[in-house]
């Protein structure tokens, strides 16, 4: 069979684990050239390296971020071990600050990896209340001098919005680089690096790709130097991303825009709802001006939009009360609406708050909506038929 171009409208997917080389001599170049961990080869080698349907997959994502590379791995957290283990040099002494308020797999991931087995000095900035006290911030930062800043942009489960361009600031002033996971707000919301963010990274999983049919995880940046670094880490460690995922997220990328703003308008109408029921004692969506953190969002996004995701706590007496409630409302709901531990999907999924994060939030009545982009008198109607239940 002859060899020939075929002229596919998309990067097609690309599955050889290794590529041909004409002589020895690209042989010689080629691996002496890898050796500089650029974006893009010009001859590639292996796909634990680089493929040439990941890296189309990597154009997507800059062309929505803005940013001058991104590099995807396998999961979000692969993403989240590339960005952070690039900052770890053997016998340097680094400080940390972690916000408190990040995903409970980043929390792990510090005490089992970072703390346990790598012996790293961990410090967390806790809120107070349900807000961040930014002059303690500014006097943690100033005492500590951290080299690295991690926060999240939107918290997970209680949907606190940070302050985003003044944690930049005050974490540049001391020197610190700065880390963001802007998983829940995404580009269309806000883009970190823009306002001086070192690095930004999306769980790919969720919104990015949008329909729960993959597992993704990705690091944008405009410093040239982090990014050979973190190709060489991704490599060394195997974190990257299969070209049926790659080629699964170049094409979900394109509909990323309008599926994340039918989400957004839904999650307002679906709190606005939530808000004004007597069955619900509160309701956490920074879109509504009742949040502790609504004027941080809209002066964050530009009220561009305030996500997809909706914190709410059923009314109820006792706590046995609102667990009775909570599951009434869990069962009620379904089929159209899920109990899957993820969130981003293309159709409305819940988690409750109490089940997975009770050590940190024992709320026995509290479900953490994902909300989706179908339909939204049917989604409303259906959670109206779960709030009767």
């Amino acid at each position: 069979m002859k060899k020939r171009e075929i002229n596919s409208a998309r990067t097609p997917v690309y599955r050889d684990s290794g590529f041909e080389l004409p002589t020895a001599g690209t042989t010689s170049g080629a691996f002496s050239a890898e050796t500089l961990h650029e974006r893009e080869p010009d001859l590639y080698i292996y796909s634990r390296y680089r493929n040439p349907t990941v890296v189309a997959a990597e154009e997507a994502i800059m062309a929505v971020e803005g940013s001058e590379w991104a590099l995807l791995a396998q999961s979000g957290m692969a993403a989240i071990d590339i960005a952070l283990s690039v900052f770890q040099e053997a016998g340097k002494k680094c400080n940390w600050l972690f916000f408190s308020e990040i995903y409970g797999g980043t929390l792990s991931y510090i005490s089992s990896v970072l703390e346990k087995r790598r012996g790293l000095e961990v410090s967390f900035f806790r809120p107070s209340g349900n807000n961040y006290d930014y002059g303690l911030l500014e006097s943690m930062l100033a005492e500590m001098k951290p080299h690295i800043v991690y926060f999240e942009t939107i918290s997970n489960p209680l949907l606190m919005v940070a302050e985003g361009r003044r944690i930049i600031a005050m974490a540049k002033k001391q020197g610190a680089r700065v880390i963001v996971d802007n998983t829940f707000a995404t580009p269309l919301l806000w883009k970190p690096l823009d306002d001086g963010a070192d690095m930004v990274i999306h769980s790919a999983t969720k919104y990015l790709s949008g329909h729960g049919n993959l597992t993704a995880g990705v690091i944008c940046g405009n410093d040239r130097k982090l990014m050979q670094e973190a190709i060489e880490y991704r490599k060394f460690v195997g974190h990257m991303l299969s070209p049926d995922d790659a080629y699964r997220l170049q094409t979900q990328m394109a509909s990323f825009e309008l599926r994340f703003r039918q989400q957004c308008d839904n999650a307002a109408a679906v709190a606005e709802m939530l808000q004004a029921s007597g069955e619900v004692e509160r309701v956490l969506y920074p879109g509504l001006d009742t949040h502790e953190t609504h004027r941080m969002a809209v002066e964050l996004t530009g009220g561009k939009g305030y996500g997809a995701m909706i914190t709410f706590d059923l009314s109820g007496a006792t706590a046995e009360e609102k667990r009775k409630r909570r599951d009434r409302f869990i069962a009620a709901v379904w089929p159209e609406i899920k109990l899957i531990p993820t969130l981003g999907d293309n159709h409305t999924i819940l988690m409750p708050v109490e089940a997975v994060w009770g050590a940190k939030y024992p709320e026995p009545g509290m479900i953490r909506m994902s909300i989706g982009f179908e339909n939204r008198d049917q989604l409303t109607s259906v959670i109206r038929r779960g709030l009767e239940s």
